[in-house]
């Protein structure tokens, strides 16, 4: 692929992202993965964190209310600069959205297209995943113990 191709494909997924984060709405945030995602690029949060950081200010983005993930329904400013991480916490508690001392957000409450869904979707959603796997033994084992042996 040529090199002026792999710009306006680069061009063209960057557009994407920024029309799903127009979309999100004040007060509440979305993860880069989920942007990314919705933008149609699974596992594709690098390159949603990529669009913002290229896009100018013209380009009038609500930059501050995508976030990083923090496991489970926690997020977090994913800023690493500091002046940079306090504006974007200036800005998110100015829009009503709460943080915590160390950058964190309640994502079942903050989250887009989480915090919206009813609880009972919500436990649905846990449980579709099914049960999460098994560590493997710390010695090295793969034989799982039998039902005698215990």
């Amino acid at each position: 692929m040529a090199k002026s191709d792999d710009a306006s494909q680069l061009k063209k997924l960057f557009r994407a992202i920024h029309v799903v984060i127009r979309k999100i709405p004040k007060g509440m945030v979305a993860t880069y993965a989920q942007v990314a995602e919705l933008a149609g690029i699974p596992n594709g949060g690098r390159i949603a964190a990529a669009a913002l950081k290229t896009s100018k200010p013209g380009d009038a983005l609500p930059w501050q209310r995508v976030i990083g993930k923090a496991g489970g329904l926690r997020g977090r400013i994913a800023i690493h600069d500091p002046v940079g991480a306090a504006i974007q916490r200036q800005l998110l508690t100015t829009e009503g959205v709460e943080i915590g001392e160390s950058g964190l957000v309640a994502l079942d409450v903050y989250g887009w297209l989480i915090a919206t869904r009813p609880k009972a979707a919500k436990a649905r959603a846990g449980s579709v995943r099914g049960a999460s796997p098994r560590r493997p033994p710390r010695s090295g084992s793969t034989r799982r113990a039998s039902s005698s042996r215990r």
